[in-house]
């Protein structure tokens, strides 16, 4: 199994084989957690017009994330697994859209296989790559706003190369490195 770990945009453009799209800090975390409350299906969408052209063709959907970190008009929560506490997520099918994470999986078209991860998924993710056995692994941090790398997003593609090398990796402690450090803005209470 070849593996590679790029990133932003370019990265997800060159991306083969199972492509690993990842943003740590939220999307994919909003997602699992979407699914942790009984989401039924989540729609991941790069453009915003497309998102609200979506939301006004199926008004009972929830349409949820962001662009620059901020909450557009019109939707239900942006993209905080916080912000999603409140919402009745049972058997209900969201509208994802953000300015990193949809976006790489929109330019990852030459992938057989696109996965989406973060750190609350990273070992499920690594597991289900070995149980496919694909020939090429491509993990594609999406960064900060799409706009440069992020070491959270490098800590999770790096953890889900030692799971599929076999490799150790102390995850706890990167972790823990992160919220000290350059996650610490997302560890402050949203106000």
């Amino acid at each position: 199994m070849r593996i590679t770990i790029d990133h932003l945009t370019a990265g997800a453009e060159r991306a083969e084989g199972v492509a690993v799209i990842i943003d740590v800090f939220r999307a994919y975390s909003v997602e699992c957690y979407a699914y942790a409350g009984g989401a039924d299906r989540i729609y991941p969408v790069a453009g915003l017009e497309d998102a609200y052209a979506m939301k006004h063709r199926h008004p009972d959907y929830l349409l949820i994330g962001e662009r620059h970190a901020k909450m557009e008009a019109g939707f239900d929560a942006g993209n905080s697994p916080a912000q999603l506490s409140g919402l009745p997520l049972q058997g209900r099918r969201l509208i994802h859209t953000t300015s990193a994470g949809t976006q790489g999986i929109a330019a990852a078209k030459r992938a057989e296989t696109i996965l989406l991860a973060a750190l609350v998924n990273a070992r499920a993710t690594a597991q289900y790559i070995r149980t496919l056995d694909p020939d090429r692994v491509s993990l594609v941090c999406m960064g900060f706003e799409n706009l440069r790398p992020t070491e959270e997003d490098t800590v999770c593609a790096t953890y889900i190369r030692s799971i599929l090398e076999r490799q150790p990796y102390d995850v706890n402690a990167a972790a823990k490195a992160l919220r000290d450090g350059p996650g610490q803005r997302f560890f402050v209470p949203e106000h």
